[in-house]
């Protein structure tokens, strides 16, 4: 006789069509989800599979540097492209300051110093292949004083600025005593005597500019004094000069001073310097000065030292004719009235200026005197804009106010955030960005634990936002390149130099003005987001690649079928990659591609290939 069923049985089953019933409709919704688009549907997800990503691990990533070694597979697709190494001639290749190109321009007010990039026909699209002998530039400090003879293999400023101290060879390394041609007893000195009328100490100045920077000394042992100086120079006879700063760990940009307005913000350095950079300052109705005017913050001092300063006394070893030096003194005092700048000091060949922070009587000054104001709604549309001869009115939009001491500015409110006048851009959303990048750093962190180490002394972000990575991973190890790009929906840069820090105005369609190998990290947020159908994935890769050092890090975050787009690309150009999900779990569709440029020089690197 069969057993009636009990009731612990049916209390099972019931259980059982419970779960089945709940695990049915948990499956329909999440496939319900994916297809809305919100998840980025299953054709993404079932792509990252295939491209045999892997979200959790990076077991095989190497962050660290070895100096040399053989070229490794990695994890390249094989059906991938393969982008082929550029001719060994190229090691030291400017796109946008070409010198071939450069001949091309009129040399009158240095336009051919300019930037002048190639068309879309015209850009290489191969790999920048490492000098012969290549190794990993030494560690912050010792970086400023030494570097390695093979990473920019020039002679000439060793002889040519032999007595004034600039550079010496010794062995298999330059060495960089600290002197310019202003300063051959060293930048320490010559610091001291700036600092003994400008206030370096206690964070007031903490932003400066050095046009015609040279080998950037001057930018180099500011550093002690936590003073961060944006240096340019042009590619010129000077060869290599921005390359050594660069290799030397000092922030520095390729640029002129001739007839395009400098790229960065009205209001954006505590300080600017020029000491024999050649710039003639009084010619030309002053434009330069009036261009310098526009980037200096009301109470920013401006240094000029050498000619024609103190040119009673010097125009016989300057082998210049006193009535010129004369003349020329005559017109920068005529020009720095005009702009509201007092004189603060002369003594020597150095003589300081400030600009007024009065904007009233600044205004009623050059009313009186009949200065032509400049009538651009917008100071900082810069971008390839011819610079005028005209005054940049005194700014309405609170960034005249004076800023925090640094560091404490680094996290202070700006003033421009504070006075709403940047569009979307409240006092909440400026915290919130701040805590959300204290985030996002920690995480990376988690994934490469050398971020805090100084292994990247050199720092580039290609979309830098409102500066929350830079502020982030601040330290005294490493700066960041803040890049703002100048299609972006906010322009922020000018909140970027408020906190204390620098950058630029850049077009990432376009060759960036800096030598190959500069950068020991990339940091990539939004940006292929953001240049989507603007311009071409694969040459901003390329140029990514060619401002990449060797060994270098790149941290991409962005939505996961632009990263998936750019891994495919990158298979083929000798970066080892791995995805990472976002810190938030593995259903956010936002995603991280971390990357290491493999080692690869034109010795080793297979670069005699008929690419250019």
């Amino acid at each position: 006789m069969a057993n009636k069923p009990s009731g612990d049985s049916r209390t099972r089953s019931s259980i059982s069509i419970f779960i089945v019933v709940g695990l049915c409709g948990f499956f329909y919704l999440l496939g319900a989800w994916q297809r809305s688009g919100f998840g980025k549907g299953d054709s993404i997800a079932m792509e990252i599979t295939k491209s045999g990503t892997d979200c959790a691990v990076l077991s095989n990533l190497n962050f660290e540097t070895h100096h040399g070694g053989e070229i490794k597979t990695g994890d390249a697709d094989i059906n991938a492209k393969v982008i082929q190494p550029c001719k060994a001639k190229y090691t030291d290749y400017t796109p946008c300051q070409d010198q071939k190109r450069a001949m091309m321009f009129p040399r009158d007010n240095m336009v051919y110093r300019e930037r002048h990039c190639p068309s879309k026909e015209e850009k290489m699209r191969c790999l920048i292949p490492a000098p012969k002998g290549y190794v990993t530039p030494f560690s912050w400090p010792k970086s400023r004083d030494y570097v390695p003879y093979a990473n920019a293999p020039y002679k000439a400023l060793t002889v040519e600025k032999a007595i004034q101290n600039w550079i010496q060879y010794e062995g298999n390394v330059f060495r960089f005593p600290g002197g310019g041609t202003q300063f051959p007893q060293g930048a320490d000195k010559y610091i001291d005597q700036l600092a003994s009328v400008i206030p370096m100490k206690n964070g007031t100045v903490r932003t400066a500019l050095d046009t015609g920077c040279g080998v950037a000394s001057w930018g180099a042992y500011l550093w002690s004094r936590n003073v961060i100086a944006m240096s340019f120079a042009p590619r010129d006879s000077h060869e290599a000069q921005v390359q050594f700063a660069l290799e030397r760990g000092v922030p520095a940009v390729i640029g002129v001073l001739g007839t395009i307005k400098m790229p960065y913000p009205s209001n954006a350095f505590d300080m600017a310097h020029c000491s024999r950079c050649l710039i003639p300052w009084g010619g030309n109705g002053g434009i330069y000065m009036m261009e310098v005017d526009r980037v200096l913050r009301p109470g920013g001092y401006w240094v000029l030292a050498g000619p024609p300063i103190n040119w009673k006394n010097n125009y016989q070893s300057w082998q210049r004719p006193k009535e010129d030096l004369k003349q020329e003194q005559d017109n920068i005092e005529k020009v720095a009235k005009l702009l509201c700048w007092e004189k603060r000091h002369e003594k020597g060949e150095i003589a300081i200026w400030q600009k007024s922070r009065n904007a009233d009587s600044c205004r009623r000054r050059q009313a009186d005197s009949q200065a032509t104001i400049c009538k651009a709604t917008n100071p900082n549309d810069v971008w390839y804009k011819k610079m005028d001869t005209c005054i940049t009115p005194f700014p309405s939009d609170g960034s005249g106010k004076q800023l925090k001491p640094f560091p404490e500015r680094l996290y202070a409110m700006p003033p421009r955030i504070a006075s709403g006048s940047v569009p979307g851009v409240s006092v909440d959303a400026y915290l919130n960005d701040n805590s959300l990048w204290k985030k996002h750093v920690k995480a990376y962190k988690k994934i490469n634990s050398l971020l805090d180490t100084g292994r990247y002394r050199n720092i580039m972000d290609m979309n830098a936002g409102l500066g929350g990575f830079a502020a982030a991973i601040h330290s005294s190890k490493s700066w960041v390149m803040n890049v703002m790009p100048t299609i972006a929906e906010k322009d922020t840069l000018g909140v970027v130099f408020e906190r204390g820090l620098i950058g630029i105005y850049h077009d990432w369609c376009e060759g960036f003005s800096t030598y190959p190998r500069t950068y020991d990290l990339i940091h990539a947020n939004g940006v292929f987001s953001l240049y989507k159908d603007k311009c071409n994935f694969e040459d901003m890769l390329i140029e990514m690649d060619r401002i990449l050092r060797p060994e270098g890090a790149v941290i991409i975050r962005d939505e996961v079928d632009m990263l998936v787009k750019v891994k495919k690309i990158v298979a083929g150009m000798r970066w080892e990659t791995r995805m990472v999900d976002h810190e938030d779990g593995p259903l956010i569709s936002e995603k991280i591609l971390v990357a290491v440029k493999q080692y690869w020089t034109v010795d080793g690197g297979n670069s005699t290939s008929t690419q250019r």
